[in-house]
């Protein structure tokens, strides 16, 4: 049974479910969605409002879902599910239909795709939307790091609208 919450209700430490925790970024439509694991990204307030923040490298099949869609959900679920978050973030939904064979269950809330064992949900509304540039790194290091085939995210930033945790 999911429960709103408001995000001031939040007791999570967004540094340990996002970096430890790791989160599935959930996106589409009735028809067909897709999700993948994400251990960066952040929570905070832009724009005077509540927001998450994630990143998404060019290969990903779910971006083309976060794309298409103006909503996505972040779903955190708990350590019991490592298996499958593990499975989630190395597998692409172009070449098998990863959600079901995880054994998650995918469900809406807000009309949003979500994953049914979370124990919390948030439903974001896209933002903002670009593309990191090597030129806008002021440490070049990072670049040679974590961009040698130069696949550079791209930076979303997302109104939370609204927060659900299972009771």
């Amino acid at each position: 049974m999911w429960k709103e919450i408001k995000p001031e209700e939040c007791k999570d430490n967004a540094f340990s479910m996002i970096g430890k925790e790791w989160m599935l970024i959930a996106a589409g439509d009735e028809k067909k969605a897709n999700a993948m694991t994400a251990s960066w990204g952040g929570i905070g307030v832009m724009w005077g409002k509540n927001v998450a923040y994630i990143v998404v490298r060019p290969q990903r099949y779910t971006k083309e879902f976060l794309d298409k869609e103006e909503r996505f959900s972040l779903n955190f679920l708990p350590e019991k599910y490592r298996k499958e978050l593990n499975y989630m973030g190395t597998v692409s939904g172009r070449n098998e239909d990863k959600m079901a064979k995880s054994g998650l269950n995918v469900t809406a809330l807000e009309a949003v795709p979500a994953i049914g064992e979370s124990r919390m949900v948030m439903v974001c509304r896209k933002m903002f939307a670009q593309e990191m540039q090597e030129e806008s790194f002021i440490q070049k290091e990072t670049v040679e790091k974590w961009y040698p085939q130069n696949d550079f995210h791209t930076l979303y930033i997302a109104e939370i609208e609204k927060i659900f945790v299972q009771e």
